[in-house]
């Protein structure tokens, strides 16, 4: 498992419709962390961020020392913060259709984030001519100047030595906003990626 394992979630308490979790590995510096909070600071802000000394679920097995795979806890309400936690009142009355949804939803976004990762390296040296590719916005119309700017960004930083998800966390977007723009790139050939 170990050498198979690049991130891994467990999965608990994720159908009821309050704020979402997060409980880190044992250091908080895997793949797996990353991901986890890059997509709850986008899509669930007011999350609550727990240390890895609450933990209390399967995380603790997963990052125990020895065993060390990168596995963090993505839920909604956590375990043992809620009065209904292990009683006969944590049942489908406390869950709901929209609470599962949600939990699935976040838990699918941070596979897509892995599965889109790559590591990035510019093919031309500097920066490239945007205008002779169709790249370039010939008129100036609102929101131009913001989506010239994340693509320039973007460009500065695919050096062969960022993923997309680190390139994100520079320049302050999200990877869902950035998917577009490294498509557009590839499509034009500008950009590789990097083993």
């Amino acid at each position: 498992m170990k050498k198979n394992i690049i991130a891994g979630f467990n999965v608990t308490c994720v159908g009821d419709d309050k704020s979402y979790s997060y409980l880190p590995s044992r250091y908080g510096n895997t793949l797996a962390d990353q991901v986890a909070l890059h997509t709850l600071k986008t899509f669930c802000p007011d999350f609550v961020q727990y240390s890895f000394l609450s933990r209390g679920s399967d995380e603790h097995q997963y990052c125990s020392p020895g065993i060390d795979l990168p596995v963090v806890s993505v839920m909604r309400t956590k375990y043992g913060s809620y009065p209904e936690y292990h009683t006969s009142l944590d049942n489908l009355n406390f869950i709901s259709p929209s609470g599962l949804l949600g939990g699935y939803e976040i838990l699918r976004k941070c596979i897509e984030c892995i599965e889109k990762n790559e590591k990035l390296k510019m093919t031309v040296l500097c920066e490239p001519q945007l205008g002779r590719r169709g790249l370039y916005p010939t008129l100036s119309k609102k929101g131009s100047t913001k989506n010239i700017r994340d693509l320039m960004n973007l460009i500065a930083y695919c050096d062969g030595d960022n993923d997309l998800l680190a390139i994100a966390e520079i320049i302050n977007r999200s990877v869902w906003e950035l998917y577009p723009l490294v498509d557009m790139l590839k499509e034009n050939s500008l950009v590789e990626v990097i083993d």
